[in-house]
């Protein structure tokens, strides 16, 4: 990535997360569907989910609960890019993809760039997830059942914050915390591996295809290394008042006890399908966004 200052990282970093929140948001209430089928009974296959979230209107089935990580992922986003790119300055690190990558130096700054992220991540987590996993499995189900669904965001997060208190909107936050800090890691090092290797090998690519398929493979592995802790984070958010699970590990003993290892993988064919395009085009604009503002600097000097 070309190098750029602190503010293009916070601008770049905004525009791809919205770029690509907006581009996964209908696979991940798929994904999440699946992960918290406790709440509405069980699905027979993905096929039946995928019907019952399409019978819904687009609203309440695919992109229920995706204004709130919108106006929201885009600065979470910022938050995680700016502070990527400060932490590079600092380890003296320079983002120039010509010159050879220090690995260790990028994945570290990734890491401790999802630290401030989390602060406000959680809680945009916790809403979206709630919401997610309360689409009615059937369509037949009682008026009685369907007035203990909310209607968006702000009716979830009253209902959170009257329940639970501020703790609630940050339940599942040690797990999701463990989740994002190898995932981040893996993301930004074989992100950055993948775009240096390319320049130099297959220097006749353009740079957006190699963004492009760099930041959909780098997003895959991200998220096949922190499934299981993916699924845990979703149950625990979906039970936010703690009614079914006291923890991480309860809730990680009782899947366990339930279903058995293969329950730690429940959507991994929605998140495989929705990390390559989601993670393409959130990478791709933000690297094209960089250069783009580097060019305007150049302009305007």
């Amino acid at each position: 990535m070309a190098y750029t200052n602190i503010i293009n990282d916070y601008i770049a970093g905004a525009l791809g997360g919205c770029a690509g929140i907006t581009v996964g948001h209908p696979l991940d209430t798929i994904k999440v569907q699946i992960q918290t089928q406790e709440y509405g009974g069980k699905y027979k296959n993905l096929l039946d989910c995928i019907k019952t979230v399409q019978s819904q209107s687009l609203a309440k089935g695919y992109f229920r609960g995706l204004s709130w990580p919108l106006f929201s992922y885009g600065y979470l986003n910022a938050i995680f890019f700016g502070s990527y790119g400060i932490l590079l300055q600092k380890f003296g690190h320079s983002e120039e993809t010509k010159s050879k990558p220090r690995y260790l130096t990028i994945g570290l700054a990734a890491a401790l760039a999802t630290v401030p992220q989390l602060i406000f991540s959680c809680p945009v987590e916790v809403v979206k997830v709630m919401l997610q996993s309360q689409i009615p499995h059937t369509h037949d189900v009682p008026k009685v059942q369907l007035s203990k669904y909310f209607n968006g965001p702000l009716e979830a997060a009253r209902a959170i914050l009257k329940r639970s208190g501020i703790q609630g909107f940050y339940r599942g936050f040690s797990t999701q915390f463990v989740r994002d800090t190898p995932a981040a890691t893996m993301y930004m090092t074989a992100y950055t591996f993948f775009q240096f290797e390319s320049l130099h090998r297959i220097p006749s690519v353009p740079t957006q295809l190699v963004n492009f398929i760099g930041g959909g493979v780098a997003g895959v592995l991200s998220w096949l290394i922190i499934m299981p802790f993916d699924v845990v984070k979703s149950k625990l958010q979906a039970d936010a008042q703690g009614l079914m699970y006291r923890g991480f590990w309860d809730c990680a003993q009782q899947v366990y006890a339930r279903d058995g290892v293969k329950a730690f993988f429940l959507g991994l064919v929605p998140m495989a399908a929705r990390a390559f395009p989601v993670n393409a085009v959130t990478l791709m604009v933000y690297s094209e966004s960089l250069k783009y503002l580097k060019k305007i600097e150049h302009i305007e000097d």
